[in-house]
This record gives C-alpha cells, sequence and structure tokens, in this order.
C-alpha cells in the first residue's frame, strides 16, 4: 500500500496530464505531494528524508514550471531526483564509507561486502541512467510520449531492474525459520 501512497503524485501527473495539460498535472503532483507529507506528518509525526526531498524538488522544479509557463523544468525534475539519488549513493559509499543499500537491506540479505559494494554501485548507475535516460526523452519526444514514459517507461525499467537484482542475490536472501 505504501508504494501505491508514493506513487501517487505520478499516477495523479499523469492522468491530470491526459484530462487537462501539463500546466494543471505539474499543479497537482506540486498539491499531491504537499498533502502526501502533511499526511504523513499528522499520522505518523515522521516524515522520511527521501519525502522532504521529493517534496523540495516538485516545489523548485514544479514551481518554476508554473511561474514561467515553460515545460522544461517539470521534464528536468526526474532526472535531479534520479541524480540525486545515484550520486548519493556514491558519495555515500566513496567519501564517507558507508553503503546505503546495505544499511536498508541488510536486515533481509546477508552479503559479502564486496557483494554489498556492488549492489550499491549499480543502484548508483542504474539511478544515473534513468536521469539520462529520462532527458533523452524529454528532449527527443513530445510531451505526451514523456509523460506516458515518466509513468509506464520508469517504473517498468525499474521493475525490471529489481527482478534481475533479485535474481542475481536469491540465494543470499535470509529465509524465515
Amino acid at each position: 500500500m505504501k508504494f501505491l501512497f508514493d506513487l501517487l503524485p505520478v499516477i495523479l501527473f499523469f492522468v491530470a496530464f491526459k484530462f487537462a495539460g501539463i500546466y494543471v498535472a505539474t499543479g497537482i503532483a506540486i498539491a499531491t505531494t504537499i498533502a502526501q507529507v502533511i499526511w504523513m506528518w499528522l499520522r505518523h509525526r515522521k516524515v522520511e528524508p527521501m519525502q522532504w526531498v521529493s517534496l523540495a524538488i516538485i516545489v523548485v522544479f514544479g514551481g518554476a514550471t508554473m511561474l514561467l509557463h515553460d515545460d522544461t523544468f517539470i521534464k528536468w525534475k526526474p532526472t535531479a531526483l534520479y541524480w540525486l539519488f545515484g550520486i548519493t549513493l556514491f558519495v555515500a559509499e566513496l567519501v564517507f564509507d558507508k553503503n546505503l543499500i546495505r544499511a536498508m537491506m541488510e536486515k533481509q540479505m546477508a552479503l559479502p561486502d564486496t557483494l554489498w559494494r556492488a549492489v550499491n554501485f549499480s543502484w548508483a548507475l542504474f539511478f544515473l541512467a534513468m536521469g539520462g535516460l529520462n532527458l533523452v526523452i524529454a528532449y527527443h519526444f513530445s510531451t505526451d510520449t514523456w509523460v506516458d514514459f515518466k509513468l509506464f517507461g520508469g517504473m517498468g525499467l525499474m521493475v525490471v531492474f529489481i527482478v534481475v537484482q533479485s535474481l542475481w542475490l536469491a540465494k543470499y536472501i535470509k529465509q524465515d525459520e
């Protein structure tokens, strides 16, 4: 259910775009993300750092789109988010010796250190590649195609990446006793 909750701004953006265009869709994405953060705060008295980052990025890029009436900014938003994730994973590992993927997943898997590093770097590279791919779609295809890719292509590639990685790491997944 959390997965759908997290996807709500993207889904509503998609639907709004199909019916009312990019600027209405952008406004709805901003409003939905703000509402999500408020909901999380009221319900749990806690908002995850990732949600704050997503909120900041949608407000900045979406706000620029609305203010300047230029959809280039909202098209850059996924790239900014993906690149931020990828760079964060690299910097945390290389500068601070902190493997963020390991911190999130070590309760589910027991991996050797070298494999944790490979998993972390594979996610970092995946995010960097997704950011680049988003720009290719944004600049070489119509806005309609970009919006379709944002929901279906991005999510589809993420699912494929997770499945491939899960198959690669299956023997290390901890089973309930």
